[in-house]
């Protein structure tokens, strides 16, 4: 199938692997599934009972990508979608989603994002999700994900999430439980500018002997945005977990970062880290001195900052 020029343009922003029509796939177009397919060991298929997927992956999956992403252009839409992936014991694949909304007109175009993961013993599951807004109408764009994630024993989970730009609004939901001797390892990125929000509310329960977590957000808040972060790590069991949260404020912004732990195991060691502050002075002018603006210098510190 061919796509057109602003869906084209969306996947380059949201799936950095390259989308396209082979293996297992499928592309979600203004609330409906454009293309999608199959490969020998993952299997896709529609729900009967709402919007979205249901996607199978076996055992024999070694080394799969399996790309999801999610395009809307149409003004005014909202897009509600639930996807479960059912990942078998020993498993080990790549899951790329990610939405992008092109909007160019005056009402709100949004995507609601509700994912699940039931990850079985011993798979290795990495998610990277990408979320990215454009057009020149003054509609809104908006992105509420919500992110579940049930982890059995020995299992591995990576969740890489990013807010590249252009998004008006994110409400982030995300909640993930631990079974014994599993890993978690969350990278959060975010940018904000202008009148943008952002949101994100994460708990994150250690239930399983063994299990360890490691939780890393950082931001960048220019302009007169607004963001809230408020991950949380509970303990349950002999665990290990470390939350750490940076942010680098610009301008008029606001950022509110609010970590939080709790221990209902004498053997749960869970520590967390949050800072706040501007860019660095001193590097700003050991840039200026390479020939480089205010602005080009500010956007490598904020990119090496972000990757």
């Amino acid at each position: 199938m061919t796509l057109d020029e602003i869906t084209q343009k969306i996947l380059q922003q949201i799936d950095e692997k390259g989308f396209r029509q082979s293996g297992a796939f499928n592309l979600r177009h203004n609330g409906t599934s454009l293309c999608h397919g199959d490969s020998e060991h993952v299997k896709i298929r529609k729900k009967e009972d709402k919007p979205g997927i249901d996607v199978y992956i076996d055992g024999d999956a070694k080394g799969e990508q399996i790309h999801i992403p999610v395009v809307v252009d149409a003004s005014g839409m909202t897009d509600i979608v639930y996807n479960d992936f059912y990942i078998a014991e020993g498993a080990d694949v790549t899951i790329v989603a990610g939405c992008g909304i092109h909007n160019s007109g005056c009402n709100e175009s949004r995507h609601d994002g509700i994912h699940s993961f039931h990850v079985a013993d011993g798979a290795n599951v990495r998610y990277e999700e990408k979320h990215y807004g454009e057009g020149e109408g003054s509609g809104a764009r908006v992105l509420n994900p919500v992110t579940n994630i049930y982890m059995q024993e020995n299992a591995v989970f990576t969740l890489d999430t990013a807010q590249i730009k252009g998004v008006d609004s994110t409400e982030r939901e995300t909640n993930i439980s631990l079974g014994k001797g599993s890993k978690l390892y969350v990278v959060e990125k975010l940018m904000t500018h202008d009148e943008q929000t952002a949101v994100s509310n994460m708990e994150v329960r250690l239930d399983g002997e063994g299990s360890s977590a490691q939780i890393v957000s950082r931001s960048v808040a220019k302009g007169n945005s607004k963001q809230v972060f408020h991950p949380k790590a509970v303990g349950n069991a002999g665990c290990h977990a470390h939350v750490q949260c940076d942010s680098i404020i610009m301008g008029h912004a606001q950022v509110s970062s609010i970590p939080e732990i709790n221990a209902n195991h004498l053997d749960a060691a869970i520590v967390h880290e949050a800072a706040i502050g501007r860019i660095n002075d001193e590097q700003l002018i050991k840039l200026r001195t390479m020939g480089m603006t205010e602005e080009e210098a500010e956007n490598v510190i904020i990119d090496n900052f972000l990757n």
